[in-house]
């Protein structure tokens, strides 16, 4: 068990060229894994490290002239996350989700510190100010002068100018909707001159950069089968957004700018919207996440395809009727809106499927198959979670698989004894 995978993708750097629309590698179907977990207890979590370089290959891709800064709480796991960064200069810092987890990043030798979301507990923020004393980089997220003041006076304590970065919101809103998350409360740059104001003249933090998430385009899938009407409205409703937040983001940053100095960064879009936010001449980096481990909301996207390379495996341990799979475990379900698509979905064998009324459960989960593969007691069922760095939160490992046979087990934060949230 180890804290770094070797071999990572061959470094690279992005260029402007699209990448590809990925399809499943053909060689890695149900046999295949089967064949390589063979004896391996379960159930566990695996990583595919040739489908995971592939999808940073294609992330490069992407890419285009920005650079990439990686959303640790898709990953949450440390070997990974230096595998990924090795990969290329492109990769550039990361984006973390609560305040000790940057700390304690901080502590594993990680530099380039964005806090994706504000802090406010008082010993959270004395975290950051101890590892910033120590010589990290941690940049802590605001969104009001209440949150800037809060970040001062912590400073002010420990002796250290904190670095701020201002988010902006880039929902849309539209007569009866609003098509985004609710997030930051600064909609245009005159409600964020205050804050930036406020920002100026303190000598205890300083503007290090401005992020906008634009995550009803990011986040959002627009190609969900059998559901026309509602993805033509999506499309059209992303379209009309990724102009209005360009415009949003440019004239945030400009302001901030005239009233702080240059910035060092300017963050925004994720892995569905890459192709757009790397347009805008504003951003400097795109945070990416998702895409690494492709999990199973990323398959409802129109332009672009990742392979599946994390998922876990659960075995069979009861054959109660014919063509009828009962495994042991299996019930992660995703956070968010409850919905069929927070789900965990089956992914091989190819043609398998939950019992529409007992779903994925806490101690057994029924697979329905009657495909070719010749199911018996002891096999495992391979299934993807919905969302991405969730599956850690469920497992204390990763086994890792490369050419066929697993060659390494990494831990995840839960197996370096850390939870976050």
């Amino acid at each position: 068990m180890h804290d770094e995978l070797s071999g990572p993708a061959q470094p690279t750097t992005a260029t402007t060229a699209e990448a590809p629309t990925i399809k499943r590698t053909s060689t890695h179907d149900y046999g295949y894994y089967r064949k390589a977990f063979a004896g391996h207890a379960m159930p566990f979590a695996w990583l595919d490290l040739d489908l995971l370089d592939e999808n940073i290959r294609a992330i490069l891709g992407r890419a285009g002239s920005k650079n990439v800064r990686l959303a640790s709480k898709s990953v949450r796991s440390v070997a990974v996350l230096r595998r990924i960064l090795a990969a290329s200069p492109v990769f550039r810092g990361l984006m973390c989700f609560t305040a000790r987890e940057a700390a304690w990043l901080a502590s594993q030798g990680f530099d380039d510190l964005l806090m994706g979301y504000p802090a406010w507990n008082r010993d959270d923020l004395a975290a950051v100010a101890r590892a910033t004393a120590d010589g990290a980089h941690i940049t802590l997220m605001v969104d009001s002068v209440a949150h800037v003041e809060q970040a001062e006076s912590v400073a002010r304590e420990h002796n250290v100018r904190l670095p701020l970065c201002l988010e902006v919101d880039m929902t849309l809103v539209v007569p009866g909707l609003h098509f985004g998350v609710w997030r930051s409360p600064l909609h245009n740059a005159d409600l964020a001159r205050p804050v930036l104001e406020r920002i100026a003249r303190s000598p205890n933090v300083c503007l290090d950069g401005i992020m906008g998430y634009e995550a009803q385009v990011a986040g959002v899938g627009d190609n969900y089968p059998g559901k026309l009407a509602k993805n033509t409205l999506v499309r059209r409703l992303k379209g009309r957004s990724i102009r209005l937040d360009a415009e949003r983001r440019a004239a945030v940053v400009a302001l901030a700018e005239s009233l702080c100095g240059p910035l060092r960064f300017v963050n925004g879009g994720g892995t569905g919207s890459m192709a757009t936010t790397r347009q805008e001449s504003a951003v400097t980096e795109i945070t990416v996440g998702s895409g690494f481990y492709s999990p199973a909301l990323f398959d409802n996207y129109r332009e672009f395809r990742f392979h599946p390379a994390a998922g876990y495996a659960i075995e069979i341990v009861r054959i109660p009727a014919p063509g009828v799979y009962t495994c042991l475990g299996g019930g992660y379900s995703a956070s968010g809106g409850a919905g069929k698509d927070r789900l965990p979905s089956v992914y091989l064998p190819a043609g398998a499927r939950l019992d529409t009324l007992e779903g994925a459960g806490e101690v057994q989960t029924p697979i329905h198959y009657r495909g070719p593969e010749r199911l018996a007691l002891g096999d495992p069922i391979l299934m993807r979670h919905a969302k991405a760095g969730e599956l850690c939160e469920r497992f204390t490992h990763l086994a890792c698989i490369q050419n066929g046979v697993i060659v390494d087990e990494v831990t995840t934060y839960r197996g370096d004894g850390q939870c976050f949230l």
